[in-house]
């Protein structure tokens, strides 16, 4: 194994239950307007929608809560409540790191045997500020921050750093994201789940036939795994 990455959002910190509190939050403030599950399905739209103009993250968040108000009321929401929706959404630029059970010790164990790397999409600026409020840089030898994970990204970031598909280990929460573009493309992933998964980030149960990576319940089963595996190699 030439390189372990691992995802970063709810892999090595807890990030998706800050959304759905903030939008929970948002729903609430704008109730007055329309209605929840309107709300939220139309929000969801206009996401997905402007993913490959804003890509992901906090910023992109906000936008299209403002975008999909401003549609619902027919532009009658107020400055006011714009304003109310920034400063709610800013919440998600500067909430406190939440570091997941076992990951210091697990980076401890595996930095000092491994190359290892953050490859996260995102963001530039937000994902660079969670890395740094987390506490785990100093783990990472690489930090790789995309604007999406398909076969291509991999692809291109294996080729930068000189490595094959078999020496390639990728670690996440996301099936959609972390580990099936890597099976596609020959390497190895394993997947830890997490309690919550975004919409867009779910995939349907055919999916996964014939794909072939381990799944883990916590981070703390890799050094064992990972260890194991070199020690047989």
């Amino acid at each position: 194994m030439k390189l372990i990455a691992f995802d970063a959002d709810d892999t090595l910190w807890v990030n998706e239950p800050n959304y759905v509190n903030v939008k929970e939050k948002l729903c609430e403030l704008l109730s007055h307007h329309v209605d929840q599950t309107t709300l939220s399905q139309r929000f969801y739209e206009a996401q997905i929608r402007n993913l490959r103009l804003f890509g992901y993250g906090a910023k992109s968040f906000i936008l299209a809560m403002i975008e999909t108000v401003i549609e619902l009321t027919n532009g009658a929401v107020t400055g006011t409540e714009i304003q109310q929706i920034i400063d709610v959404g800013r919440e998600l630029l500067d909430f406190p790191i939440d570091v997941l059970d076992g990951i210091p010790e697990v980076l401890d164990v595996l930095s000092q045997q491994f190359d290892l790397m953050v490859l996260t999409k995102g963001d530039l600026f937000d994902q660079e500020s969670k890395i740094a409020r987390s506490g785990l840089g100093h783990y990472f030898k690489h930090i790789e921050i995309v604007s999406e994970k398909n076969e291509q990204s991999y692809q291109a970031i294996l080729k930068r750093y000189n490595v094959q598909p078999s020496e390639f280990l990728m670690i996440g929460n996301s099936l959609k994201s972390d580990i099936l573009p890597v099976v596609h493309i020959g390497a190895k992933a394993v997947h830890i789940p997490y309690a919550i998964t975004w919409e867009h980030e779910r995939v349907a149960e055919e999916q996964l036939a014939g794909k072939s990576f381990v799944t883990l319940e916590s981070a703390r089963g890799l050094v064992e795994l990972i260890m194991g595996a070199k020690e047989v190699a």
